[in-house]
């Protein structure tokens, strides 16, 4: 949904509950809600979680949300709108907690979950409504255990479509839910400005509006074939699809992760190489271990510069073989860097990435001459294995318990700088 106003919808849509068994879960300012259960005595407070002041917002509380600050916004910008908001660091390993707790919650409810993202869910409940009783009730149940487990709240839409189920839990937003009948369906989304439907960002709504599109109404009343020469064929007859609340996609539980990343804006443009890679390679040793933590590995590497002009590059390569060890992925993201034409611009943000994913398990792992000339994997299960350990000391004692060393930084005036050249690590 657009980050704009939401229309004031009508919280009434009737209390038929047949055939809607559809449920969309959403946390209430997921990051923000984790930092309040926590932090109590910051309830009622504008709060924003997120980086330095070069950095984005990554979630806010609704106090802080009334002065028009949204997630993805830049913090300075943030902060001009709401000068007097406590910012709170982001901890992703008690995101990460709370959102795996959270999903056994709802696979407690039926096995037919799909989770989107960190914080959100879709779950078909039909094969649960004899063991739990009506959708409403499952929606209470959950939202219940989640208040009672982790402090924090979620909304709920209930609806016959993953579609319409996901704008309920929208307009349920804070903690709230939402029904709407399967015979309200069409009434529902016709309320609703055309910038509501999936799909339709800022250039799809301008396309619409120069035909005189301005709402889900307008557009299901007009002839898919002026809605395709707006917008193209194929998004043309999907949006009036949506219009008219079609939307036959079942929940398919165990989606696929597609790839795993990681990236930071520098506090300070940087114009060190070395300081460039020394942040790649962290950045690849924490998408190492989330790799292992789902048990995957990853065939791509990709690398993602911003230069101090604001334009954005991008660079990948396959290996050889899939991979979870971090010093693997950094090496290839290293050379890829060394491949960027910055045209002697500093460096704003810096980004590694991870794709061809499949199961560790499974994965045909091709030996280097270094390998078979050891035992086993060789020097790579060597390495693994020493991965594998930090990454038991971090869960024992958090994130930044232990690091690479060539990652770690020495502060030199306003600036840093790597305690030694990471060349050194290859």
């Amino acid at each position: 949904m657009s980050r704009g106003p939401r229309p004031d919808v009508r919280r009434d849509w009737g209390t038929s509950e047949d055939g809607c068994s559809i449920l969309h879960v959403d946390m209430d300012a997921f990051f923000a809600s984790v930092e309040l259960a926590r932090r109590p005595q910051l309830r009622g407070r504008p709060v924003i979680v997120g980086g330095a002041a070069r950095g984005v917002v990554l979630a806010a509380t609704y106090e802080a949300r009334a002065f028009g600050v949204h997630a993805a916004m830049p913090m300075q910008a943030a902060l001009r709108l709401c000068p007097n908001a406590v910012v709170v660091p982001p901890d992703h390993r008690s995101y990460h907690e709370v959102s795996v707790g959270v999903m056994e919650v709802l696979s407690d409810v039926t096995a037919l979950v799909e989770q989107v993202s960190i914080d959100e869910a879709f779950l078909d409940v039909a094969g649960a409504r004899r063991r739990m009783g009506p959708p409403t009730a499952i929606a209470a149940h959950i939202r219940a255990q989640v208040r009672a487990r982790y402090g924090i709240t979620c909304s709920v839409g209930i609806a016959s479509t993953k579609f319409v189920a996901k704008l309920a839990s929208g307009h349920a937003k804070p903690d709230g839910v939402l029904l709407v009948p399967r015979a309200a369906t069409v009434d529902y989304l016709h309320a609703l400005p055309v910038g509501a439907l999936w799909g339709v960002g800022e250039r799809t709504a301008a396309a619409l509006h120069r035909w005189g599109i301005t709402t889900v109404a307008e557009l299901a009343d007009t002839e898919v074939a002026t809605v395709q020469r707006a917008v193209g064929k194929v998004a043309g007859a999907h949006l009036h699809d949506l219009a008219w609340g079609r939307d036959p996609r079942p929940v398919e539980p165990g989606r696929d992760e597609k790839s795993i990343g990681a990236e930071e804006t520098f506090a300070v443009d940087e114009g060190d190489l070395g300081v460039v890679q020394a942040k790649a390679l962290e950045l690849a040793d924490r998408c190492a271990r989330r790799l292992r933590q789902r048990g995957l590995v990853g065939r791509t590497v990709s690398v993602k510069v911003r230069t101090s002009d604001f334009r954005t590059l991008t660079r990948s390569r396959t290996l050889a073989a899939p991979t979870d060890v971090g010093r693997e992925l950094y090496l290839e993201a290293r050379t890829l860097l060394a491949g960027v034409d910055l045209r002697g611009l500093p460096v704003r943000l810096v980004g590694v990435r991870v794709e061809g994913l499949e199961p560790a398990h499974g994965a045909v792992r091709q030996l280097t001459l270094d390998d078979a000339a050891g035992e086993g994997d060789g020097p790579r299960a060597d390495r693994r294995e020493a991965e594998r350990a930090m990454d038991q000391v971090r869960d024992r004692f958090g994130g930044a318990a232990i690091r690479p060393a060539a990652a770690l930084t020495v502060s030199t005036g306003d600036r840093s700088t790597t305690t030694f050249q990471v060349a050194d690590l290859s």
